[in-house]
Formats: structure tokens, C-alpha cells, sequence
């Protein structure tokens, strides 16, 4: 019964959350049982353009550390914040989400060719959680039962909490920027006099990911109709010999 709950709740996640959430938890189950090892993951300009380790540039989101506190507070707001937004702001828009991991994921690796950043998956998580935040300014949050707040001060909130546990916080930072610019451009700037929207889903990410709206001008052809369409099966089959 376990297992069935389990495998129900998997299936019930939206596609792109159960995507990454999965490649997360497999990459860093991968490394705890020694197939790789964290150096063939990390971002590394060097590998990536002189080695074409293209794989780097996604790898380096995809792992946490390994399993511990750090990776399992990770995942849990990751797994959270990911599927709110997709079955929120982005529900029926999956080529928008995807567009804004790609947009989000982009301007990291720009920074990260000028830091001396590793791994930018807890970045990733931060420009996630500031986007609901944002979209989201009226909800009432509660920090392991000792802080009450608005949901825009959350990622501050983690920031802060990062910087309790002594860990560096520009990877924090970093996500807290990349997620204002996303925000700023999608939700505010198009809407002040003059603005207009600058982050435009390409097309083909549309007919990949999301389903065409049907034409309301289509007019089928007389045999495509539904009222010419045979009857079920099992109303053709109710004919009684008089």
C-alpha cells in the first residue's frame, strides 16, 4: 500500500517538477554509490569549452551535496516551490516554465564564468522560491514554528538561515538576483506605461510542450462531424428480432 501511495503521488507530480526533482535524486544517488564523483559534475568553463564536457552545464544543477541535512532541506523546498509554481502561475503554460529554467539556468552560467562557483543547484532552488514569493505577496509563512512572516521575505529568510549554518551566502544571492531579473521582466516592467513584454516563449518549446488550442473557426468537413459519427458499438448491438 506504501509503495502504491508512493507511485500515486509520483505520477500526480507535473511533469517538470517530477523531471528535475528525479535527475536531482538519481544524480546525487549516483554519486553516493561511487559510479561518479562530484569532479565529473561541477561546473568547470575550462572542461566545458577547451574539453566540451557540455554535460557540465547541467550537471551542475543537478547535484545538492551529498545526503545529509543540506540535501534532504534542499529537495523538500525544491520538490515544494517547483510544483506550486507549475500547478500555479504556470499551470497550462509549460513551455513558459520550461523557458524560465532555461532563461533562470542561463544567466547563472554567466556568472559562474566569473565566480568561482561549483554548483548552482541551491542557486536554482532560491530563484525558484523568490518567483512564488513575489507571485504569491499575501500568504502568511511560518519557519520551523519560530519566525512569522510574508512569503516575499522567504528567500531572505533562507539566506539568513544559510548564513546560520555557515555557509557562504553568494550562491543565495545569486539566486535571489537571477529571480528578480526573471520577475521583473515577465511581471512588472509589462505593465508600466511604455513597457512591453521582453521574455518571449520561442515557438518551438510551445509545440513541444504544450497542447495546440483548437481552432474556434474550424469547421469540420460533413463525415467528420460528430452527428455523423458511427453509434457505439454496444448501442448498434441492441437491435431485438421483432
Amino acid at each position: 500500500m506504501a509503495y502504491q501511495g508512493f507511485a500515486q503521488e509520483y505520477l500526480g507530480m507535473p511533469a517538470v517538477t517530477r523531471a528535475y526533482t528525479t535527475a536531482c535524486v538519481l544524480t546525487t544517488a549516483a554519486v553516493q554509490l561511487e559510479f561518479i564523483t562530484p569532479f565529473q559534475l561541477y561546473f568547470n568553463p575550462d572542461l566545458i569549452f577547451r574539453k566540451f564536457q557540455i554535460w557540465r552545464l547541467i550537471t551542475n544543477f543537478l547535484f545538492f551535496g551529498p545526503l545529509g541535512f543540506s540535501f534532504f532541506f534542499n529537495m523538500i523546498f525544491l520538490y515544494r516551490y517547483c510544483r506550486m509554481l507549475e500547478e500555479g502561475s504556470f499551470r497550462g503554460r509549460t513551455a513558459d516554465f520550461v523557458f524560465m529554467f532555461l532563461f533562470g539556468g542561463f544567466l547563472m552560467t554567466l556568472f559562474g564564468l566569473f565566480a568561482s562557483l561549483f554548483f548552482l543547484g541551491q542557486a536554482f532552488t532560491i530563484m525558484l522560491v523568490y518567483v512564488w514569493s513575489r507571485r504569491n505577496p499575501y500568504i502568511r509563512m511560518n519557519f520551523f514554528g519560530l519566525l512569522n512572516f510574508q512569503a516575499p521575505f522567504l528567500p531572505w529568510v533562507l539566506m539568513g538561515f544559510s548564513l546560520l549554518l555557515g555557509n557562504s551566502i553568494i550562491i543565495d544571492l545569486l539566486g535571489i538576483a537571477v529571480g528578480h531579473i526573471y520577475y521583473f521582466l515577465e511581471d512588472v516592467f509589462p505593465n508600466q506605461p511604455g513597457g512591453k513584454k521582453l521574455l518571449l516563449t520561442p515557438s518551438f518549446l510551445k509545440m513541444v510542450f504544450d497542447t495546440p488550442e483548437e481552432d474556434p473557426n474550424y469547421n469540420p468537413l460533413p463525415e467528420d462531424r460528430p452527428e455523423n459519427q458511427p453509434r457505439d458499438q454496444d448501442q448498434n448491438q441492441q437491435q431485438y428480432p421483432q
